[in-house]
């Protein structure tokens, strides 16, 4: 599967979206204008002017309904999510060579709020997912501590965790460790 620049950055965005919600005792990423401002900043998000605890709320909402993707175990459920998130953005799709970046589309509004943006772009990439059959790369960390959603862009589909350095390196070693208990009995 083809994976555009834009395609890339919005699956990044959206990974790292349903990432800031708030799970079991973690607090919500999203907390505060400061912490959407600084999302849009380390996502280089365009044209969202100045950001207001309206457009905090609407990008929480956003943020649940892509959650939901991430979690359907249908692809009709998926794919239904996905046009509701269009859909309620008012897509307007144009073409644009801004910042430096050849020519791209973009699938939000001009003058759109940051959370239809956020759907607009977001939910063309995941639709991209889900029109080339691949809607199972979009996964939850399989560690059992940690839910933090991931795309799976390995060649295989065996990726497991959202990182192998981290939550695939402590189960390893934890099973590593259990099989060296259980041998030495």
């Amino acid at each position: 599967m083809l994976i555009t620049h834009d395609t890339r950055c919005a699956l990044d965005a959206v990974v790292d979206l349903v990432n800031t919600a708030p799970e079991d005792d973690k607090t919500d990423g999203l907390a505060d204008l400061a912490a959407l401002n600084a999302f849009v900043e380390t996502h280089e998000i365009s044209d969202v002017g100045v950001l207001s605890e309206r457009d905090l709320e609407s990008v929480r909402r956003a943020r649940a309904r892509f959650a939901e993707v991430f979690a359907a175990s249908d692809v009709r459920v998926a794919a239904t999510l996905i046009n509701d998130l269009v859909a309620a953005a008012g897509t307007t799709p144009r073409l644009t060579d801004h910042d430096g970046y050849d020519w791209h589309v973009h699938y939000f509004a001009p003058g759109a709020s940051v959370a239809d943006h956020l759907a607009a772009d977001c939910g063309m990439a995941l639709a991209f997912f889900v029109v080339a059959g691949e809607q199972d790369r979009l996964r939850r960390c399989e560690a059992p501590d940690c839910r933090r959603a991931f795309v799976d862009l390995s060649r295989n589909r065996s990726r497991r965790y959202c990182d192998s350095r981290t939550c695939g390196n402590r189960l390893h070693v934890a099973a590593y460790r259990a099989r060296r208990k259980e041998a030495a009995r």
